[in-house]
């Protein structure tokens, strides 16, 4: 075994040059990673690079990606406990390596135990800095932009940790793409005005405000992600929602109760099939009122409003709340966008978009974002 006392041994905070990707409490002793994408970036000069993770879950546990120079080159499961993970060896000492350490499964809301932190690194050779990208854009959506279903074989349908990639995703894929700095808020399942089977408390427009509330047990907690998140520390340039698939799904879904009060809740159908326009005139109120809760926070950026990998039933809705956000506001740097449909051919997973779905929903996307920030300049 080779001899390890030429690894170094540093705590993230006394690392210079480092930068974190995703939402934090701003806090590197340890550093938690709540929600998909979020990653740790650093230039390493030397030959082997290891990381100090703890990790702990009572069902449903977090898996990494690495990437180096902008490849991704691994990716595993991280059991509980706290322990060191090579990231990688033997490589050229003098090379500088990107690397970003990137948490591959989103913030699982339905398992109050789930966490993984970065405590330390351990490493013979220097970092070096790191190049700030021109660009900065949030991702906000569902099980689409959570990568469920992006990589695994058509056939699986379980529903685990395992079918979630961060990076087989049209989030990162985007990014890449428009060389910018990214961060995602997602959950599977939820929506803008209720969850795909009728639940009004799943939904990311209640949690937006937060570092990454919608995590629940005192763990999580303590770790600050129900605290109030610093805007001002990170301004995107876009705002990109990707949400209302599950407000679909709601009503064709059975009633929600809740066991607390007993009330029943529920997207209703009319005898013909169609929506009911009540409940139609709800999703497009709860549209409103996100996007202005979105401005409050991100008074620059340009926000797109993306739909349509699994299917359009919710655009007229979305089009008429958009509309009608821009009457109310006056506010015009407001769009929809329309993704390209899922295909059997590029179907992944779980009925959901697979890899092929993801780089050509990445492709249109990116186009129409440099259209969008090339109208943005004066």
């Amino acid at each position: 075994m080779q001899n390890e006392d030429r690894l170094k041994v540093q705590a993230l905070s006394d690392i210079a040059h480092l930068k974190v990707h995703g939402r934090t409490t701003g806090h590197l002793s340890p550093l938690t990673l709540f929600w998909t994408g979020s990653s740790v970036e650093l230039n390493a000069q030397g030959s082997e690079l290891w990381i100090e993770v703890e990790v702990n879950y009572e069902q449903y546990e977090p898996w990494i990606s690495v990437v180096i120079n902008a490849v991704p080159v691994s990716r595993q499961m991280l059991k509980a406990g706290r322990y060191w993970v090579c990231i990688f060896r033997g490589m050229d000492k003098a090379a500088i390596k990107n690397v970003r350490i990137v948490k591959d499964v989103q913030a699982m809301s339905a398992d109050s135990g789930c966490l993984m932190q970065i405590h330390a690194v351990k490493f013979d050779g220097e970092f070096t800095p790191i190049e700030e990208k021109p660009y900065r854009i949030e991702f906000i959506g569902d099980s689409i932009t959570s990568g469920e279903g992006a990589i695994g074989a058509k056939a699986e349908t379980d529903w685990i940790p395992m079918w979630f990639s961060a990076i087989d995703n049209y989030t990162a894929m985007t990014a890449e793409a428009l060389n910018a700095e990214y961060r995602v808020l997602s959950q599977s399942g939820w929506g803008v005005l209720s969850s795909w089977d009728n639940n009004p408390f799943a939904n990311l427009p209640a949690y937006y405000e937060q570092v990454c509330g919608l995590l629940t047990g005192e763990n999580n907690k303590a770790l600050g992600a129900h605290e109030k998140n610093d805007f001002d520390s990170w301004q995107p340039d876009v705002v990109v929602v990707n949400l209302g698939t599950n407000d679909g799904g709601a009503f064709h879904s059975s009633e929600w109760v809740d066991t607390v009060t007993g009330k029943a809740y529920k997207q209703r159908l009319k005898e013909d099939g169609t929506y009911d326009e009540e409940d139609v005139k709800a999703f497009e109120e709860a549209v409103v009122r996100f996007l202005i809760k979105i401005r409050k926070y991100n008074p620059n950026a340009r926000l797109i409003w993306a739909y349509g990998m699994l299917g359009l039933p919710m655009m007229p809705a979305i089009y008429r709340a958009v509309n009608a956000y821009n009457m109310l506001t006056g506010d015009k740097q407001v769009s929809v966008f329309q993704l390209p449909n899922t295909i059997d051919e590029t179907l992944g997973a779980r009925q959901h978009p697979g890899r092929l779905a993801h780089e050509k929903a990445a492709r249109e996307l990116t186009g129409y974002i440099k259209e969008v920030l090339r109208s943005s300049k004066p």
